[in-house]
């Protein structure tokens, strides 16, 4: 027998108070006439008759209530046989589905395991769980019903996400906290070195949680895989440039070997090359040209099967070819650099997604604005009512604008279509510098991200402008260094305007010579367009983006690759992100009306099949390393010993002595008070 608390035993001094009380009884005489005792001698007559202890089965009933309290308090128990408690523990069988299991007959050996454990388990209540990137329970609750449980392991599928132990010590603490009972923890697993935890401690089980681990396979097995694939996830028009695939075959405990790589377009095989894969390491492939139709295109790098793992054996993505949006550009009449610098940005960074039309503010009336994908305002001294109606009613309506003040707009007095004050003009050509640079900047912000925060940019003439108040105010991404804001964004109807308060030409400023011009311009264009992917190839587990915080008037809808709608009437209209689970092909329609498809891969950690080593193992497990001699002088092992609370059965002698105290203490009173 032990404690769980022993340092509650120092409250046993408190037993001292009952036997104090019960020593303070007081000497009760009733008085009687007497004549006068003025020739008495005074004296301290001794009595100890008061002072004696009575009532000793209340005393004890006290002192026994008090001594059984603290003893409940240190929390005493017994250790018990396992086997003796077979009825009062729970069984819980986690089976790895992570994606390596797929490796040959991986899961069904561990689902094997899992009958044979469920055909000894007795009378004790068992828990099925399916174990991936997350603790899956296939049973609600724990049960005894055979059928039932052996129902459960059968319905386990192989998955496609990545094993993590810490996530699994995670959801079994958290389990160990509500089950009071013993828990035996069955793991079947390949056991893979790729899912163990940063750090041993994040592994660490209650001390309720016995380990038992099922390894379905005892050594790793040599792997190779395509690990990864870097290609764009769009492709503009007929004439652009050539699209290069790069891929990377790893090789995992594998000898040199030739592998051919075969590069898929829509399930036809458009190319092939062979490469050699150095022993234990890695090789790159290059397709020089991707072929793909208008739409989307769903392709892969393959490798020929050479090991017992063929699910890794290729890595998916998704292609979009379409025509290059159109974009205008209005300008001052006479104003040949803005067109010039904006146009060579685009044709650098932005690989002909963008078709730019570039006329002068007195040809603008005739242009149907929503006919672009967004529109540039630079310098424009006048803007006609007429073209400041039409910009405000697309922009309303969902269009994008980008303004650049330049020098011409500091004769106004509010910006056109945007509606911001102008405050004053700032002319940096008259400080000591004789220029500004960047004071701060949102680095969350993709056109200020991407270029670094414009370092060593100068400024020589900017708006200094109102952002407003309220909900109504504008959005400061970027301020100069004596806060003047530069760049701005508001929000006007379902559309958006950026606002430039300095120029795109090299005269109010020297940015479109600067590297970070180019990053700006291509950025700003994507955002403005909304054509920006999230990318052609994601992993399993990640989050895909559905809609922003301020879409919510659109219903979103997800294909998975088994051609399910996994989303619910409810998610479809609210939700923000959803959650790549399998690995294939998703297909979107998104809030904003575009549609969209990603290819979603294995994490490549899975194909790495090298596996714990048993000292590992045996220290995850709570177990003693122990040498054959010092085993053969223990003699046969001892049965394991389980420590059991008695707290509870402490508690009920606890409130049996309080009531039987009670009842004696208002009989004693009771009589006292009669005498």
């Amino acid at each position: 027998m032990g404690l769980f608390a022993p340092w509650f035993l120092a409250g046993l001094a408190g037993i001292a108070l009952p036997l104090y009380v019960h020593l303070l009884k007081r000497l009760i005489t009733t008085p009687k006439q007497w004549a006068s005792l003025m020739f008495f001698e005074s004296r301290t007559q001794s009595s100890t008759h008061h002072r004696r202890l009575r009532y000793y089965l209340l005393l004890s009933l006290r002192l026994a209530f008090l001594v059984l309290l603290i003893l409940a308090f240190a929390n005493p128990f017994i250790n018990r046989n396992t086997a003796t408690l077979a009825a009062n523990r729970l069984v819980l069988l986690v089976i790895d589905n992570s994606f390596s299991m797929r490796a040959g007959t991986r899961l069904a050996d561990a689902q094997d395991g899992a009958m044979r454990v469920l055909a000894t388990k007795g009378a004790a209540r068992a828990q099925v769980s399916a174990f991936g990137s997350e603790l899956q329970l296939m049973t609600p609750q724990p049960i005894e019903d055979q059928s039932a449980l052996r129902a459960a392991v059968q319905a386990i599928q192989p998955g496609d996400g990545h094993g993590n132990f810490a996530e699994l010590a995670r959801a079994v603490r958290a389990m160990a906290e509500s089950v009071r009972t013993p828990i035996e923890l069955h793991l079947f697993s390949d056991m893979q070195r790729g899912e163990l935890a940063g750090t041993f401690s994040d592994m660490a089980l209650p001390a309720n949680v016995q380990l038992v681990t099922h390894p379905v396979i005892n050594k790793a097995q040599p792997n190779w895989t395509v690990e990864s694939v870097d290609v764009p996830g769009q492709v503009w028009g007929k004439d652009a440039k050539p699209v290069h695939v790069q891929a990377v075959i790893a090789g995992y405990g594998t000898p040199t070997a030739r592998r051919t790589v075969s590069l898929v377009v829509n399930r036809k095989t458009t190319a092939t090359k062979t490469v050699e894969v150095p022993a234990n390491g890695r090789a790159t492939v290059d397709f020089p040209a991707l072929e793909v139709p208008y739409g989307f295109s769903r392709c892969e790098v393959r490798i020929d099967a050479a090991d017992g793992f063929a699910a890794d054996d290729l890595r998916r993505f998704a292609v979009q070819r379409s025509d290059p949006q159109k974009a205008l550009l209005i300008h001052n009449y006479g104003d040949n650099r803005s067109p010039l610098y904006v146009r060579a940005a685009l044709s650098a960074a932005a690989e002909s997604a963008f078709a730019l039309e570039s006329i002068a503010v007195n040809e603008a009336a005739d242009r149907q604005p929503s006919n672009y994908a967004f529109i540039i305002l630079s310098d424009v001294n006048t803007v006609p009512s007429i073209l400041e109606n039409s910009l405000t009613q697309y922009v309303r309506s969902g269009g994008s604008l980008l303004i650049a003040a330049g020098t011409s707009a500091g004769a106004r007095l509010k910006i056109p279509v945007l509606g911001t004050r102008i405050v004053q003009t700032r002319d940096y050509t008259r400080v000591p510098d004789r220029f500004m640079t960047v004071g701060s900047s949102d680095s969350s912000y993709p056109a200020v991200a991407k270029a670094g925060g414009w370092p060593g940019v100068k400024f020589f003439y900017a708006l200094d402008v109102e952002p407003g108040v309220g909900q109504d105010a504008a959005r400061v991404i970027v301020r100069l260094g004596d806060q003047t804001p530069l760049l701005l964004e508001k929000t006007i109807g379902e559309g958006r305007v950026l606002l430039f308060t300095s120029g795109l030409d090299n005269l109010t400023n020297d940015f479109p010579l600067e590297p970070a011009f180019v990053p700006f311009i291509e950025q700003t264009a994507r955002y403005l367009a909304g054509s920006e992917r999230q990318g052609g190839a994601r992993a399993v587990d990640a989050y895909f983006e559905l809609r922003h915080a301020k879409e919510q008037a659109q219903r979103v809808e997800v294909t998975d690759p088994a051609g399910r709608r996994p989303l619910s009437l409810s998610e479809a209209a609210s939700a923000q992100l959803f959650r790549l689970t399998e690995a294939g092909y998703y297909q979107f329609r998104l809030a904003s009306g575009r549609q969209d498809e990603v290819g979603v891969n294995p994490d490549p950690r899975e194909s790495n099949l090298d596996v714990i080593p048993e000292d590992v193992l045996s220290l995850w497990q709570g177990k003693r390393e122990q040498t054959t001699q010092e085993a053969s002088a223990s003699g046969p092992a001892a049965p394991r010993k389980t420590p059991q609370t008695l707290w509870w059965y402490v508690m009920l002698l606890v409130f049996v002595a309080a009531v039987t105290e009670s009842a004696l203490a208002s009989r004693y009173l009771g009589t006292a008070r009669e005498e």
